[in-house]
This record gives structure tokens, C-alpha cells and sequence, in this order.
């Protein structure tokens, strides 16, 4: 067992964010089982207050482009604040987002605030909804990394127009995109290190 955690660390450690994206294809088949591997997650009451929208078509990921770029320009131009634009300068981010139409696929992550039943229309409550979909999203990660794939989370704020773009119900918020594929073969990376067990962790 102590073997097994150490392989899965030592794997899950090598993970780093890419902006740089190859167009190389990507399975589908990937893709679902990594959604599987996502819908397994724990979720409160069991629930499972998430969806996934994969996007691989390139008319849908141009789109896409367009008003996540529209929402990042007025982002980096102020919104943001001088503070938090100051913690990303080193990471090298700007409002031009290329990787959207570049990487093979697009997952949309959404968050489903109440259930609707498909029989009769009736809405019924889900349970710790942000924390079920972090859940789930931490594994779809995982999952999409431990397959050899690379993956870049990105949230434009705000996200609305993915729920109208993507014709999903009012019901669901998108919370994120998850962009995955090969890097590119001139990808660069930042040069970070992660907080020692001691700064995140006690025990007693």
C-alpha cells in the first residue's frame, strides 16, 4: 500500500498547468473515461450535482475563444485589481487565450444548483454543491494526467455565456473549463515548487 501511494505521488507530482497546447488528436474514449473517472466522485447525498459538456468542435471551441477573450480583456485591463494581477505577472498570462481553439478538447464543468426531475419537472435540492464539483473536478484532473494528457484550468469570470453557448438549462452554472491535450512540443512551464508536507499538514 505505502508503495502504491508512493507511485501515485510521485506521478501526480510531475503534474504542471500548460498554456502551450499541441492540435494533435485526442480519442474520444480518453475522454469519457476520464468523465467516468470524474462521476465517481463523492458528492453530498449522493447527488452528483455536475455535468460535463467535451467539446471538440472547432466552430464551438472558436467561440468559445471569442467571448472567454472578451471576458479576460476587461479581466487584465483593471477588473481584476492590482493586487491580484500582480500574483499572476510571474505566470506570464495575458488576455489572449489561443489554447482554446488549439487543444483538441474543451470540458466544460458545471455545477447543478437544484435537480430537476426529467419526468416531471419538479425541483429537488442538491447538498454541498461546490464541494461535490471540486471533487469531481480534482479527479477528472487526475485522471486526464495519469492518461498522459496535459490540462489547463481556466475560468473567465464571468461564465455565463458558456450555459447559453452550450444551451445547458438555468438550473447549472459552469464553473470551469478544463483544457486538455499533448503540449506543445515548445511548451514552457513555470518554475514553481509546492508547500512541504509540514506547511500543509499535521499530525497528531
Amino acid at each position: 500500500m505505502e508503495e502504491r501511494a508512493r507511485a501515485f505521488y510521485e506521478e501526480m507530482r510531475s503534474r504542471r498547468t500548460v498554456r502551450e497546447f499541441s492540435d494533435t488528436a485526442i480519442p474520444q474514449k480518453i475522454i469519457e473515461y476520464a468523465i467516468r473517472t470524474a462521476g465517481s466522485a463523492p458528492s453530498g447525498a449522493n447527488k452528483q450535482p455536475w455535468f460535463f459538456v467535451a467539446i471538440n468542435d472547432s466552430k464551438t471551441k472558436e467561440k468559445i475563444r471569442i467571448a472567454a477573450e472578451k471576458e479576460e480583456k476587461a479581466f487584465y485591463a483593471g477588473k481584476a485589481g492590482e493586487e491580484w494581477l500582480r500574483d499572476l505577472a510571474h505566470l506570464g498570462t495575458d488576455e489572449h487565450k489561443p489554447f482554446l481553439e488549439t487543444a483538441p478538447w474543451l470540458i466544460v464543468v458545471f455545477q447543478q444548483n437544484y435537480a430537476i426531475n426529467p419526468d416531471t419537472g419538479k425541483r429537488s435540492k442538491n447538498y454541498y454543491i461546490h464541494e461535490s464539483v471540486g471533487l469531481a473536478c480534482g479527479l477528472l484532473i487526475a485522471s486526464l494526467h495519469h492518461a498522459g494528457l496535459a490540462t489547463l484550468t481556466h475560468t473567465p469570470s464571468p461564465m455565463n455565456f458558456l450555459r447559453d453557448l452550450l444551451s445547458r438549462p438555468k438550473n447549472e452554472r459552469a464553473v470551469m473549463i478544463i483544457v486538455a491535450g499533448y503540449p506543445d512540443d515548445h511548451a514552457m512551464v513555470p518554475d514553481i515548487t509546492r508547500k512541504a508536507l509540514e506547511e500543509i499538514a499535521e499530525f497528531k
